[in-house]
């Protein structure tokens, strides 16, 4: 009953204590072979009795570590080879495949690298614990926790791989990492305070501060002074959250006048004492993955803290009816939030509109403005990587709990019910999503220009990067090719496709534009990329209503004059390959192009001229009354002479004529910032709505908006409150774009009726209010309703929907190809 058996396990097997979990359930199973790591996963040859074999693999499928996620496993009988014990071995050579081959399991790199994990309870006694010799040394870490995608070179994933190769293990360490019943057996960035990294505090000129480091940059921040704080994946910009004067300072010196900050706090109690936190939102914030948690501020007279007193302070989130929370994830955040307070300001160590600082000495001069002193360390990161922020939106009808694959068994990520990604990095980058189908070929997609991330199709991944930024200057787009450069070395990747949004003035279009080599290049629809992205991480083929609501994406038609127009207000009859434009928003002339995004009072006012002509300059409301005249004939030039006034359908620049109507923000100060603070301000306890006229021309649906600014003037003009206004409109829109799906879904197409599914993406749709009502009304006549959850439904999941359409169409273009050459035409 003896057997032979190689295995391959691939996933998430490296870097998560997976070969001494197997090698301890080998042993156990008086099993004989080796385990090692290699760039196909993890590779296991076995003998035994066939039972415990079987035991083995059920095992490994069952109850794999708990940061361990398998993805497939893979085995084949082979002759006995008379193995008697079992070790774990070093990785071999990248060019020795000969045992892959022969077994022929696989053929291609699969190994996943693992993302960072948060530090361990185990790790965390140790750090707090006098008696322990890992006592305060805050890179404590084991095969459970610690750094893992930011220090990677390459696969596997040894330490010879890693940022930590410099660092040469001590004796006490060699023994842990030797030792099968310690948890830091082959732990490959395991150290301490004799043989590991450390920390040095700087003040702003470099001079190193001499005293206790760790004592030290806590007693700093509790004296209100701002500290640049080297963290996994980039540098922190942290005060203290509770001093007013320390969290204006940090505003004014990184010149983030009123966007929110992302607070760190000491525990749950603390969260608890700040903010309304339900079940799903806890095992969020205390997952591994730890990331920045957005939730609904608990009144300001009902805030406490674990001390008496613990407010976190206006500035950290001014007008806001919720706040950015994470929980510390390194063991030098813990320290710093026993010592230093309950309540830190973490926000990225940047300048605003650049990327974040991962390199020491580009820290010491990009933030000497903004830091007062550095805590810095000697363990280089090699890949930056930013906080990831989530919220929870509970749609448990859309979770994807596990499925089984042809030719293995293959498990997804349990999804935290109800999460919403609203940026996906640290922690969930680099695990890919697997998709249904198999990509073609090698397919890099370079996403859109604002929160931008990239995307690399390979088998049947799809690996997502980490959030870059806003494609607006030098500085990131350096970040962005060097993490194409990184990401193609890590997965060994060379593309033969590349995406690119059709806009020409995107610097990641331009990039992909100037490539050099042989590789296809293909442009993608912006709002077709948004639709398929929601489809493809949902698992949909065919075709699907899609409702692509955003600010702007480049359209496909042009006005009188022969200017493109940008379309953002969409209902696409989508598939993975093409789509129809069938309905949209009316268009509306944007006064001066890109300036009027950043001041939305002049969306207000092309919507009103187009509603009521010159005569809504005799109403009777604040808007009117505050109106600069001259700027008003300044901006009527423009629109009448089509002066920088590109035409937009556009539902993001809707909101924020709404909100700039109501005297909510006229200018913005970060994107969206208008919108967000319309939805912050709405009352959702109405059912009333505005009038708004859907017309049919051509086979086309045209919305008219004409209909909700006469309904808002006449409640202004009535006093109706603005919140009251603001809960209204938002009714109005999901009312809308449930009656134009409705009016799709009886519309007849070549195959017969549309469909039923419906596909919501775009960055307007982070309005959770707006979201929930569309949910809920789409629901209600029988559609199903597909959202993003494991993918930003902003552009920072465009790449996704990019890659995908990319494939499909390069694949379309080479069978025609054929079919032609076969034809002989």
């Amino acid at each position: 009953s003896l057997e032979r058996r190689l295995i391959i396990a691939k996933g998430i097997v490296q870097g998560v204590g997976f070969r001494p979990f197997v090698y301890r359930l080998a042993t156990h199973l008086l099993l004989k072979g080796y385990v090692r790591n290699d760039t196909f996963g993890v590779f296991i040859d076995v003998e035994g009795k066939r039972e415990q074999l079987d035991k083995f693999i059920n095992s490994m499928l069952d109850s794999p570590p708990p940061q361990a996620l398998i993805e497939k496993i893979q085995w084949q009988n082979l002759p006995l080879t008379g193995y008697t014990t079992f070790e774990i071995k070093d990785s071999p050579p990248k060019e020795d495949s000969t045992d892959k081959r022969a077994c022929g399991l696989v053929s291609h790199v699969e190994a996943l690298v693992p993302p960072d994990i948060a530090t361990c309870e185990d790790c965390l006694k140790e750090f707090f614990d006098p008696a322990d010799r890992r006592y305060l040394y805050p890179f404590t870490n084991c095969s459970h926790c610690g750094p893992r995608y930011t220090i990677a070179r390459d696969i596997p994933y040894d330490r010879a791989n890693t940022t930590m190769d410099t660092f040469t293990m001590c004796q006490d360490c060699l023994r842990e990492y030797h030792d099968p019943q310690n948890r830091r057996f082959h732990a490959q960035p395991n150290a301490c305070s004799k043989c590991g990294p450390q920390l040095k505090l700087l003040d702003r000129h470099g001079m190193e501060l001499p005293e206790n480091v760790l004592k030290q940059s806590a007693n700093l921040l509790k004296k209100g002074k701002i500290l640049a704080i080297k963290g996994i994946g980039g540098y922190h910009l942290a005060c203290d959250a509770t001093q007013s004067h320390a969290v204006y300072e940090l505003r004014t010196r990184k010149r983030r006048w009123e966007k929110p900050f992302a607070v760190m706090a000491r525990d749950l109690e603390v969260v608890n004492g700040l903010c309304y936190v339900s079940p799903q939102e806890a095992r969020l914030l205390l997952s591994p993955k730890r990331p920045i948690v957005l939730l609904k501020k608990r009144p300001a007279l009902h805030q406490h803290g674990t001390r008496p007193g613990t407010k976190v302070a206006e500035e950290v989130s001014p007008g806001c009816k919720e706040l950015g929370i994470m929980l510390p994830y390194t063991p030098l955040h813990h320290y710093l939030l026993r010592n230093a307070g309950d309540l830190l300001v973490m926000t990225s160590g940047n300048v605003t509109d650049e990327p974040i600082v991962f390199l020491d000495e580009e820290a010491l001069i990009r933030l000497k403005d903004i830091a007062d002193y550095f805590l810095i360390s000697n363990r280089p990161i090699f890949t930056r990587c930013d906080d990831s922020v989530t919220r929870v939106f509970p749609l448990p009808t859309l979770l994807v709990d596990g499925e089984r694959w042809s030719g293995g068994v293959t498990r997804f990520a349990n999804n935290c019910a109800g999460e919403v990604l609203i940026r996906r990095a640290r922690g969930y980058v680099p695990y890919p999503l697997r998709l249904d189908y198999p990509f073609r070929k090698n397919v890099l997609a370079c996403g859109a220009m604002l929160k931008n991330t990239f995307c690399i199709g390979k088998g049947h991944y799809a690996f997502l990067s980490p959030h870059i930024g806003d494609l607006e200057n030098l500085e990131t787009l350096e970040a962005f090719q060097q993490e194409i450069e990184r990401h193609k070395k890590m997965l060994y990747v060379e593309p033969e496709i590349v995406a690119y949004d059709m806009h020409p003035d995107y610097l990641s279009s331009q990039y992909a534009i100037e490539l050099k080599g042989d590789i296809i290049k293909i442009p993608i629809q912006h709002h077709h990329a948004h639709v398929v992205s929601c489809m493809a991480e949902n698992g949909l083929e065919g075709e699907v209503i899609g409702v692509a609501f955003d600010g702007l994406g480049y359209g496909e038609d042009a006005d009188a004059s022969g200017a493109t127009t940008l379309w953002g207000g969409e209902f696409l009859l989508a598939g993975l390959q093409d789509y129809q434009r069938m309905g949209h928003l009316e268009y509306v002339p944007m006064p001066g192009g890109q300036k009027a995004i950043k001041e939305p009072w002049r969306m207000a006012l092309s919507y009103l001229y187009h509603t009521l002509g010159e005569d809504f300059l005799t109403l009777d409301i604040e808007f009117v009354k505050r109106l600069d005249r001259g700027k008003w004939q300044i901006i009527k030039g423009m629109i009448d002479k089509k002066i920088n006034s590109p035409l937009t359908s556009s539902m993001g620049r809707l909101f924020d004529g709404v909100s700039a109507l109501l005297g909510i923000r006229q200018v913005i100060t970060y994107e969206g910032q208008a919108a967000i603070e319309l939805e912050q301000l709405a009352d959702e306890k109405t059912d009333t709505r505005y009038r708004f006229e859907i017309k049919e021309t051509d086979g086309r649906i045209l919305i008219s908006w004409q209909g909700l600014f006469k309904g808002i003037l006449q409640d202004l003009l009535s006093g109706t409150p603005a919140k009251k206004v603001s809960s209204r409109f938002h009714y109005s829109i999901a009312i809308m774009t449930k009656e134009v799906c409705k009016r799709l879904r009886e519309m007849s197409g070549v195959a017969g009726p549309l469909p039923t599914k419906v596909a919501l993406s775009g960055g307007v749709f982070q309005n959770t209010f707006l979201l929930r009502l569309c949910e809920e009304m789409l629901s209600s006549e029988g559609f199903e309703v597909y959202i993003h959850h494991r993918v930003p439904t902003n552009d920072g999941g465009l790449s996704l929907g990019q890659v995908v359409i990319a494939d499909r169409k390069a694949c379309l273009s080479a069978c025609e190809k054929g079919s032609r050459s076969a034809s002989g035409g």
